[in-house]
Parts: structure tokens; C-alpha cells; sequence
């Protein structure tokens, strides 16, 4: 490995894809339960010899051939690794005094366990697993096929609603501007062309797809392939505890849809906004890239439960997800990785959705003009996009919330402007306006002249993940800027900050 690219590395800090061993006196046991859960999650580096803050300390020089031996040895032992894995570790010499041992850990293909016990990686952390949901999760997001393929040989035309194919027809042909082919074509035609209909060609079987099931089945067949599927749309704005509203919903999901949109319409307002002369609603824009995603994305053989959340200060959907990576989702990031293909294909056809990708673009467009903050998306077994919510902003005015905190911040003003009629800009926020974890960053930032989240969680000693949030709010608030991007970023002052 490179030097430079060490020095990087061992600045970030510890991620989902880094772990700092000191190995002191050997390979200790947790090395080995890290390596387990590297295979078991998307692979990894692990560092030996290095402190949890990146501090080197180095192994015993003379010491190092014998323990990358005992390495080798502990993961291709069927007794303590299964199934075992071959590996090779990397001697590298950090300076004339101190050296190091680096480990690349490929992603398997393969559930792995440690002594009889699986362990999977949790942002920087190895977690034992010992529930049957979450070890078929992990079964699930090793498996190389789409389960919306799977085909149910004994599944009939019946079994669907044929109802909705003139409707579908029409959706169809008005988002082609006129033609399309589905509207030539009779009902099996149809199915058999968006996918829906096939022969697996790996065990012989011919029919109806789970996708076709989901797409278009009637309410008693997706209860059969899928006896756990249903989403949960909650409003959680006065009784956070309960709920204010509530819509279960377990039909197909092309009403499913439908009945999503309906119920971010009815309890989000509707913004007025003018795009170049044309007046867009924010809100339905907004609401129609969660449900979309939501909809088309999730991993139908899981048993968690989808939801649709409105709360006071946000709107997040999540669901079930056979994740391609672990971390934050940016546009600068963006990989665009179909998890039903078919699904997504059949969405985009009736104008449900756009090409891939395009949704988390746009959420980051349109949020900014919604509410003026940024959405998350976040990868993981669960996959969450989460949109910050403010009545009182308009793209026109800025926030009256933060208006009026900023005017009582700097005291009684001689204008005559009524501030909620002001723009706001972010980068007028005053720093003894920040919270005290966000001086502490602040200050940490102004002396080393970046920080890492890594680096926020051990300085405000919390979550990683609250760490990220205090960040991103700091961002908000035009204080920090990001730099780089996924396990690269790192958080430095805006210009016009610095010293």
C-alpha cells in the first residue's frame, strides 16, 4: 500500500471498512472477529499496530513474519473459520522505527462465522448476530440473483388484477406522448413484456413472477408469497408516541402508490413555487421520489415492515434493503444500483418513475427549495431517505424560525423590515449562535483545519451517526463545507469563515 494513501486512511479514522488493531502482543481474538465481519458485510482494511485514534505504534519488527503466519493459519483452520477464507497479509514499513500489517478483506459471497458465531460490521463496530431475521437478512444480501424473478408455477392469470391493465394501458401511452406497445397488445402479451411472465431457465420452471405478484396480485395472493408485506403510513406531529393518523396498507403497489401519494398530500403542505414560469408543487414532487423508491427498491422476502413517516420536523420512508454498501448516499457519490429491476422497469414505463438515479437528484433539488435543507439517504440493511421539514420556510423568504432566532441572537434591530420577509442567508449566522457541540466542532475545525466524522464522534464522545447529523447541520447552517466523498469526507471551514 502507498504511504500516502496509508496517511489518508489512518487520518479518516475507523469506518465500516477500517479497523485499527494495536496487536501489541500478537493477534488478538477481536482481529479475527473483525475479519469475519468484513467477509459478512462489504469487506475491508484492517490495520495492526495502529491505536483506535490512528496513532501508529507499530508491531515488533522481528515479530511481524510469525504473526502474518499465525494469521494464515487462524482463517484457513474449518475449526475456527467456516467456511475458511485465504488471505495475505501485507508487511509494511511505516518508518525506520515502526512497522505495520495490513489486511485486505474481499467482500464473500458466503456467510461467514468466527468460532461459531457470526458477526456482521455496524458502521465502526463488529456485532455479533444471533437473530434468525438478521441472519437471513444477511443470506439475502449475499444472494446473486433478484427475488423478484422467482417463479410461481401455479400462479394464474386469475391471481391478478386484470382490472388494472386499461388503466395501466393509458399511463402507459401518455407518458411515451402517444404510443407505446403495451396498447396493442392483449393481457398475457402485455405481462410477458414488461417481464412479468418467464421461464427460469436454471431449474425449468415457467410462469408468474414474484414481481408480477407484487405488481399486480390480488390482496389474498400477496398475503400467500408474501405473509409479511405491508407499509406503514404514520403521521407522528402532536402524538409522537402513537400516531395522529394511520393507513396500513398491503395491496399491490400500483394502488399502493396511489394511496402513499394521497396520504403525503393530505398531510404536507403545498408550497407555492414557480420553476423558471411554470408553478411546480414541491410537496407532490417530494412525496412521489419516496414513495417511487420505497415501493420499487425494497427486498420483498424480508419481514420488516416498511414505513411512511410524517413528524413535525421531517418525513422519512424505510424498508427492507439488499444493500450494495453501508454509509450516506450523496449525488457526488451516486451509483445507481437497480434492486428489482423489473419493478423499476414497469414504474418507469407508467410514469411512476424517471431513469435510475434520477429520484435522489431530484430530492436533493427540490428539498433544498422545500425546506431549505438537504434529504439523506442511507444504505444499509435498511435503506432510509429522510426529508427535513419547515412549515414556516419559503424558498421566497428563507424560515421565519431562523429568521427570528438570528435577529434575537444579535439583538433589537432599527430596521423597519419585517424580518420573515428578509432572505436568509446561512452564512450570516453568527458562531455564538451554534449549539455547544457545534462550537466544540467549530473550534476543533478552526485549529486543524478539517475534521472527519469519525473525529466529531470522539470528540463529542457520541454515535457516529449523531456525529454525521451535527455535521450536516453545521453545513446547514453555511458554518462547514463537505470535501471529498463516501469514506473520504471530510468537513472544513466555509470560505469566509476561516482565520
Amino acid at each position: 500500500m502507498d504511504l500516502n494513501a496509508l496517511q489518508s486512511i489512518l487520518t479518516i479514522g475507523e469506518t465500516v471498512a477500517v479497523e485499527f488493531k494495536r496487536c501489541g502482543n500478537g493477534i488478538e481474538s477481536d482481529t479475527y472477529e473483525t475479519v469475519c465481519s468484513f467477509l459478512n458485510r462489504f469487506g475491508g482494511d484492517i490495520f495492526m499496530g495502529v491505536l483506535d485514534d490512528g496513532t501508529v505504534l507499530g508491531v515488533p519488527e522481528k515479530a511481524a513474519p510469525d504473526m502474518v503466519k499465525n494469521f494464515i493459519k487462524v482463517v484457513s483452520n474449518p475449526l475456527l473459520f467456516s467456511p475458511t477464507v485465504y488471505l495475505v497479509p501485507e508487511i509494511i514499513k511505516y518508518d525506520e522505527e515502526r512497522t505495520i500489517i495490513h489486511v485486505h478483506i474481499p467482500p464473500s459471497a458466503e456467510v461467514h462465522s468466527y468460532k461459531k458465531v457470526i458477526y456482521d460490521r455496524v458502521d465502526d463496530a463488529d456485532v455479533k448476530v444471533t437473530a434468525t431475521g438478521a441472519i437471513a437478512q444477511m443470506y439475502i444480501r449475499k444472494q446473486n440473483i433478484f427475488t423478484e424473478k422467482k417463479i410461481y408455477p401455479y400462479a394464474k392469470m386469475e391471481d391478478l388484477r386484470l382490472d388494472l391493465l386499461p388503466k395501466i394501458r393509458i399511463m402507459a401511452q401518455n407518458h411515451a406522448g402517444g404510443q407505446h406497445p403495451w396498447t396493442a397488445m392483449d393481457d398475457q402479451e402485455l405481462l410477458k413484456s414488461a417481464g412479468l411472465y418467464g421461464r427460469d431457465i436454471a431449474t425449468g420452471e415457467e410462469g408468474y413472477n414474484l414481481a408480477a405478484i407484487m405488481l399486480l396480485g390480488k390482496d389474498d395472493v400477496i398475503l400467500n408469497v408474501a405473509p409479511t408485506y405491508v407499509t406503514d403510513a404514520l403521521v407522528r406531529k402532536v402524538n409522537v408516541d402513537r400516531y395522529d393518523d394511520r393507513e396500513i396498507i398491503k395491496t399491490n403497489l400500483i394502488e399502493s402508490y396511489d394511496r402513499l401519494l394521497g396520504f403525503g398530500r393530505k398531510h404536507l403542505p403545498d408550497k407555492f413555487f414557480l420553476e423558471d414560469t411554470v408553478n411546480k408543487s414541491l410537496r407532490n414532487t417530494i412525496v412521489r421520489e419516496m414513495v417511487s423508491n420505497t415501493l420499487m427498491h425494497r427486498e420483498f422476502s424480508s419481514s420488516y415492515t416498511a414505513k411512511f413517516v410524517i413528524e413535525k420536523d421531517r418525513v422519512y420512508v424505510e424498508n427492507a434493503n439488499r444493500a450494495a454498501n453501508d454509509g450516506c448516499i450523496t449525488v457526488d457519490n451516486l451509483e445507481p444500483n437497480p434492486k428489482n429491476p423489473i419493478i423499476a422497469a414497469f414504474f418507469r414505463n407508467i410514469g411512476y418513475a424517471d431513469q435510475l438515479g434520477s429520484g435522489v437528484r431530484n430530492l436533493f433539488k427540490y428539498s433544498k427549495y422545500y425546506s431549505g435543507q438537504e434529504p439523506q439517504f442511507i444504505e444499509s440493511d435498511v435503506f432510509r431517505i429522510i426529508v427535513p421539514l419547515d412549515d414556516e420556510y419559503s424558498y421566497d423568504f428563507g424560515s421565519t424560525k431562523v429568521a427570528n432566532s438570528i435577529s434575537d441572537m444579535n439583538g433589537p434591530s432599527n430596521e423597519t423590515e419585517n424580518a420573515d420577509k428578509m432572505p436568509i442567508s446561512a452564512d450570516k449566522v453568527p458562531i455564538n449562535g451554534l449549539s455547544a457541540q457545534q462550537k466544540i466542532i467549530f473550534q476543533f475545525v478552526e485549529e486543524k483545519g478539517q475534521i472527519t466524522s469519525h473525529q466529531a464522534e470522539l470528540l463529542l464522545k457520541v454515535k457516529q451517526r449523531r456525529a454525521r447529523i451535527i455535521l450536516g447541520e453545521m453545513v446547514d447552517l453555511g458554518v462547514l463545507e463537505r470535501q471529498g466523498s463516501y469514506r473520504s469526507t471530510v468537513y472544513v471551514l466555509k470560505e469566509g469563515r476561516k482565520k
